[in-house]
């Protein structure tokens, strides 16, 4: 029986509203698909306030976390009256997230005792919101007539013990979902299972991050096999670009994995990065859809998609961002001065999101983050120092207030002349490019202007989407 895997974001299940369509969607797609799994966020807002909770409650303060439990309760408490008819089944699904926000005041009150919030203990209590989330989602299906079971992921994504940003080991989570999972779909029941979370080998809670219920999805599709992962969230589809900048903005039906990996990671907000990795693993299509619009196909994301002659497909923009220069004529012919450099980089964790060199070796640029230029210019001073001194390298030197803008498409590949056609575009709108970068898969032209172009530049790329 066909399998479909459907993940949830916090506006998608935000109150009961927004978890009544949910339960809606997931009656068609079951009645459609035979077997169907849900992955959840915590309800729109949870995760915030379970955060501010500990983080206050760490420089001593033992009221905030009191007000948010107060107002945890009323949250969770106004979405069952709503969603869950029977009293006996409501009484019982409100104990079960009352015990849950009990855990939070008790963590978070050892961590105003303690006066220290460990990367652990903030995934402990940052964790509890899908916990609570699942379980009103699951009664919410049940008042429905559709059977369905709470799941916590952190019986089975296994992860490493990097607190705050945990990677799944794939091996021991596929066997241990499909152990936990595949029992309950076979008997017709729906499973409801936390996103954003997992557990170390030894039970120990972590996150994969924020964002990272996205990645949940994939990850439990992958390990399940399913045919399809949807990703539901509050737009229509993956925009060509983002419709606040240009109002003619469309929804792409069908994207390649490539392409939506280059978007992801150049700034599109549908996705968190690392979610597609699995299901490209796996070649499991990935949709996404709108919960609130759930007539609207969405955007499906494939290995391949055939050529209709349309080599831009979408544009991107990030901002806030710095492009740090190293130069010097003494580096022509030198080994080791790109190594050193990004080395110097990622000693302060710094993230490169694009790098130009010249052909002539005088110079290398690379984009990083504005608030992280100060650690990473004093990393390389201190690491190309005898560079500095024998005058190999003349300055390093930053220039601030610049943005990425990238245009996507895997028709790149076989038209010639379409780096011509962004850097057209953007000449005409008299925008500067002051650096580039193309990939060596030709799925993405990436250019460099100042922060002030930005929103023209989006839009002058934009409309090579339109043919």
């Amino acid at each position: 029986m066909p399998l479909l895997v459907m993940k949830f974001g916090g506006t998608s299940v935000g109150d009961a509203a927004a978890i009544r369509s949910v339960a809606a969607i997931t009656e068609a797609q079951r009645a459609t698909w035979g077997q169907v799994a849900l992955v959840v966020s915590a309800m729109s807002g949870v995760t915030d306030m379970l955060i501010r909770g500990a983080t206050t409650a760490a420089s001593g303060d033992q009221q905030t976390f009191r007000a948010m439990d107060r107002l945890l309760r009323e949250k969770h408490a106004a979405a069952l009256a709503e969603l869950v008819s029977d009293e006996r089944e409501r009484a019982d699904v409100s104990d079960q997230v009352f015990r849950l926000i009990d855990e939070f005041s008790m963590l978070c009150h050892s961590v105003a005792v303690l006066g220290e919030l460990s990367p652990r203990a903030v995934d402990a209590i940052s964790s509890l919101g899908e916990r609570m989330s699942v379980r009103v989602v699951a009664a919410a299906l049940r008042a429905r007539g559709i059977p369905a079971e709470a799941l916590d992921a952190t019986g089975f994504v296994v992860t490493t013990a990097h607190f705050g940003d945990a990677r799944p080991l794939q091996d021991v989570t596929r066997e241990r979902t499909r152990a936990q999972v595949l029992p309950l779909l076979e008997r017709g029941i729906v499973p409801v299972i936390t996103g954003f979370i997992g557990a170390t080998e030894q039970g120990v809670t972590t996150t994969l991050g924020r964002g990272g219920s996205d990645y949940s999805g994939a990850i439990i599709g992958a390990a399940l096999d399913a045919d399809e992962v949807d990703i539901y969230t509050d737009v229509d589809g993956v925009m060509t670009t983002d419709p606040r900048l240009s109002p003619d903005a469309r929804v792409i039906p069908v994207l390649s994995y490539a392409e939506m990996g280059e978007l992801a990671y150049f700034g599109a907000k549908v996705l968190h990065p690392r979610t597609i990795r699995p299901v490209v693993e796996r070649g499991i299509p990935l949709r996404v859809r709108n919960t609130f619009n759930p007539s609207h196909p969405g955007t499906l994301v494939v290995q391949d998609v055939a050529s209709n002659g349309q080599t831009v497909k979408a544009v991107t923009a990030i901002r806030n961002l710095s492009l740090i220069t190293v130069e010097g004529r003494g580096m022509i012919g030198v080994p080791g001065v790109a190594a050193r450099t990004f080395g110097a980089v990622a000693s302060v964790g710094a993230n490169v999101l694009m790098i130009s060199q010249a052909s002539s070796e005088q110079s290398i640029c690379f984009v990083v983050p504005s608030n992280t230029v100060p650690q990473v210019t004093y990393a390389l001073e201190h690491n190309l120092a005898m560079e500095l001194a024998r005058r190999d390298i003349d300055r390093i030197w930053a220039r601030d207030d610049v943005a990425i803008i990238t245009a996507v498409g895997a028709g790149m590949r076989e038209t010639p002349g379409v780096a011509a056609r962004v850097f057209g575009a953007l000449a005409e709108s008299q925008i500067n490019v002051i650096a580039i970068a193309q990939g060596s898969s030709e799925c993405s032209i990436s250019t460099v202007v100042a922060a002030s172009d930005c929103d023209a530049a989006v839009r002058a790329v934009h409309r090579l989407t339109q043919g």
